[in-house]
């Protein structure tokens, strides 16, 4: 592992100061672009976005492929 910022607050937040978080995340894109992410590109937040399941229609969670239209769980199959 080459560096992680930890989110310890549901998941989605930093119980650690801002300067703190925004110096890692710094370091983190500066790793990013160093393996290839382009500026402007902002992976961290594309991620964030993926695990969200309730946009726009089909979303990959942790517990496998939501259909947002239907709010269920769904294969590739259907």
């Amino acid at each position: 592992m080459i560096k992680t910022l930890p989110l310890p607050v549901a998941g989605l937040m930093s119980d650690r100061g801002i300067r703190e978080v925004a110096a890692d995340l710094r370091e983190m894109l500066k790793i990013c672009r160093e393996h290839g992410v382009q500026e402007g590109m902002d992976p961290f937040m594309t991620l964030s976005f993926l695990s969200l399941p309730v946009i726009p229609e089909l979303k990959l969670t942790a517990r496998g492929l939501f259909d947002v239209s239907r709010f269920e769980f769904t294969s590739v199959e259907d």
